[in-house]
């Protein structure tokens, strides 16, 4: 028997950027299956109504694969279906499921049972933001989260820039919303005056704010990033 597919599909990064954020493409193959494993339920649910789902939601299997779950995982189960022919879908809350993102772990279970993967095309915050930042991109590292305690978090980042500077490579990294403020300080402290910062912040969404200055210009301006997501990206070279 043929076995089903793995879709891997991306998931509008804001709100108010779900048209501008998928394909008809993306249609067709959601109206073609029935079975998901998401991250976020109520996010999966929301964005396969506005994407055109024509099936009731009450007909959809839905496997939690959010934070408290990971680890409870039966993949023989959850891949019962895809192995017997059937088709499933794979959502993170945001942006391409496993980039950044722990549905990397089910991608690579779908491996192991020769489940074939196929990636759709989606909005996804690093490289949109390494598009936009003016910096290298052909040569860039993508180090997710900096170390909370602030001597680990400084010493980080005088590495990340030390080693843009001799690769001329540029660095990308996140915070939690929450901290975005406390890291842009950690920035202006640690980095030289004239290595280069972008921040992209809430790409795609209406308030979408996206600038690149050296850290000399960032200390002169009054920004508040506050609970807003944001992708940092560093360049020294």
């Amino acid at each position: 028997m043929e076995k089903g597919s793995l879709y891997l599909i991306p998931v509008p990064l804001a709100e108010d950027a779900a048209k501008a954020s998928y394909t008809y493409l993306h249609q067709d193959v959601i109206n073609s299956i029935q079975e998901y494993v998401v991250e976020n339920e109520k996010t999966a649910r929301k964005f396969l109504k506005e994407a055109g789902l024509k099936c009731p939601q009450s007909e959809l299997i839905i496997h939690d694969y959010g934070k408290h779950q990971r680890e409870k995982v039966d993949y023989q189960k959850l891949f019962a279906s895809a192995l017997q022919g059937k088709d499933l879908g794979l959502m993170s809350e945001a942006g391409c499921p496993a980039i950044a993102d722990p549905g990397s772990e089910v991608v690579a279970e779908a491996h192991k049972r020769g489940i074939r993967v196929i990636p759709m095309v989606g909005p996804n915050s690093i490289l949109l933001s390494l598009m936009a930042s003016g910096f290298n991109g052909q040569q860039f590292s993508f180090y997710g989260y900096l170390p909370i305690d602030k001597g680990a978090r400084t010493k980080k980042v005088k590495e990340l820039e030390q080693q843009s500077q001799r690769e001329k490579a540029t660095q990308i990294f996140i915070e939690t919303p929450f901290r975005n403020n406390q890291l842009l300080t950690d920035l202006l402290k640690s980095c030289k005056p004239q290595t280069q910062l972008c921040i992209a912040c809430n790409i795609t969404g209406s308030d979408e704010y996206i600038a690149t200055k050296t850290l000399a210009k960032w200390k002169d301006e009054k920004i508040d990033l506050h609970k807003k997501p944001c992708i940092f990206l560093l360049y020294a070279g």
